[in-house]
């Protein structure tokens, strides 16, 4: 690609854009405080941010009900391992890279929270009883040796108008997941008989 200038390195970047206010620097904290402990408590989703071992990238979304993230001391957190995929992408790279990222968000609320450490995966923890559902216990759990937090302002949120009701698209201009997976798999059932084993697959190993 051609047509534009790439930046070399961190002097240059801050030729751009100035550095954050001492407040800005002052909001990361290196431990989970009252307010951190109540807004997991109450954030039933957060998206997982980790890497390989040579540095690419995936981000996964988490969610359950609100607090369904197990804060266990003001330096660790837990996450329940539900079924999903199967495709253990967040898993294999914490193997290989522990450092990974956390954005708890609540619905309809515009900051987030941001929580940066060093994860592992457990199974049989002490606490594992505790994230059962329906009886289920999870097989495994993410647990977070916590090294950085801070709120995120609520910026990003009022540009995009993600919670604004009136802004959202009619879903029915996109395609179905079921139309999607017929396309890129090039499968012969229609995709109307894929939405419904999709949705009956949901219902029955949500946990």
């Amino acid at each position: 690609m051609t047509g534009y200038t790439g930046i070399k390195d961190a002097s240059e970047l801050r030729e751009l854009i100035d550095h954050p206010s001492p407040a800005v620097r002052r909001k990361q904290l290196d431990c989970l405080d009252a307010h951190a402990r109540a807004w997991i408590s109450r954030s039933p989703f957060c998206l997982l941010a980790t890497a390989d071992a040579e540095g690419r990238c995936d981000v996964s979304p988490r969610g359950d009900a609100a607090g369904f993230t197990h804060v266990l001391d003001d330096g660790a957190l837990a996450i329940p391992d539900r079924p999903g995929n199967r495709r253990l992408d967040s898993f294999r790279n914490v193997l290989d890279n522990p450092h990974a990222g956390l954005l708890f968000m609540i619905p309809g609320v515009q900051e987030t929270l941001r929580v940066n450490g060093r994860a592992r995966l457990i199974k049989d923890a002490p606490f594992t009883d505790a994230m059962a559902v329906r009886g289920r216990r999870p097989v495994l759990a993410l647990l977070l040796d916590v090294e950085e937090v801070y709120f995120h302002c609520a910026k990003a949120f009022k540009r995009s108008g993600l919670w604004d009701v009136s802004g959202w698209p009619d879903r029915r201009e996109l395609p179905t997941f079921g139309s999607i997976l017929k396309d890129q798999l090039r499968l012969d059932q229609p995709a109307a008989a894929l939405d419904e084993h999709i949705s009956a697959t949901d219902a029955r190993e949500r946990y």
